[in-house]
């Protein structure tokens, strides 16, 4: 670790991709990285998709990115073999055995609501009661939140099948439940993380909001993280995922109320920060993760099935 970090500081700068600073706390996390290690970090497309951040790489050079599974997997020829010091607390099923890509936080889907005006829903299918407004953070056939809302909405036990989750936004929409925007919605099916954070940044004029994740089991998906192969900063992009991957690091991960991914390694070694975890929207359902085959069906369903039955 000392020569990696002697080597990344004389490279002096890290490129990330795709970190808008209000996500999942990455703006203290860029911070706390750059005044650690004295390595001045440029933000580069902040905005952009996980799909994105691949189509500009060759153009914009990052030195890592962050990245859905489905096209981490897809692109793993574009990422440089690392495992970090902590490589065995991440869990098998989403990590690259080669090291290319490993996942750093994830959460679970949830339905935000604003309490003053609907009840807390005990399930998707409540969504359908009069009063109400139920919103999506995007077009799901665009948006990866908005993507896995509607394949929560048809989780049954441990299987998704993306035909019942879309026959429950037509329905809402039949129902006049179903809102264009976030803003006029009192419900908005997303991310815990996204939910608690807007919970979170409540004030005094703006309504009150909560979470649930209702049911047994749970919608999961994690973000990964990889280093391009022909990162400008070779040496600093290995140290940013040293960094990331750290209890440190980890746990500004759960300060953004994204569940690390090596939570619980760090529950048995006492090293998780309690305080923040209990902030966590809780729950005891089990979390199910979509399989890459089981994404890509549900995508071609959506194209083909979306705009005719929700519009």
């Amino acid at each position: 670790m000392e020569r990696l970090i002697e080597t990344a500081r004389k490279e002096g700068a890290l490129n990330v991709i795709a970190l808008p600073r209000d996500w999942v706390n990455y703006g203290e996390i860029i911070d706390t990285f750059s005044e650690d290690y004295g390595i001045k970090v440029n933000q580069l497309e902040p905005g952009a998709s996980s799909q994105q951040e691949i189509q500009a790489a060759a153009r914009l050079k990052p030195d890592v990115f962050d990245l859905s599974l489905e096209v981490a997997v897809a692109n793993a020829k574009l990422f440089a073999p690392y495992k970090v010091q902590t490589w065995q607390d991440i869990p098998d099923r989403v990590k690259d055995y080669a090291g290319r890509w490993y996942a750093g936080y994830g959460g679970y889907m949830s339905i935000g609501y604003d309490p003053s005006k609907v009840a807390a829903p005990a399930s998707y299918a409540d969504l359908l009661k009069p009063g109400y407004s139920v919103s999506l953070p995007g077009d799901p056939r665009q948006n990866a939140a908005a993507f896995n809302g509607v394949m929560a909405a048809s989780l049954r036990g441990n299987k998704v099948e993306a035909e019942r989750g879309v026959e429950l936004f037509e329905r809402l929409r039949k129902a006049g439940n179903l809102s264009a925007t976030e803003r006029t919605a009192s419900v908005v099916v997303d991310w815990d993380y996204d939910n608690a954070g807007r919970a979170a940044a409540e004030t005094s004029d703006r309504p009150r909001w909560a979470v649930a994740i209702p049911g047994n089991t749970v919608l999961s998906s994690y973000n990964v993280q990889a280093i391009y192969e022909n990162a400008p900063h070779p040496a600093a992009a290995r140290l940013w995922q040293e960094f990331l991957f750290s209890d440190k690091g980890q746990n500004l991960f759960l300060k953004g109320f994204a569940r690390p991914a090596r939570m619980e390694a760090l529950q048995m070694r006492g090293t998780l920060d309690k305080a923040l975890a209990a902030k966590l929207p809780a729950t005891t359902a089990k979390p199910v993760i979509m399989t890459i085959p089981e994404i890509d069906a549900a995508k071609v369903y959506l194209q083909r099935k979306w705009a005719g039955k929700v519009g």
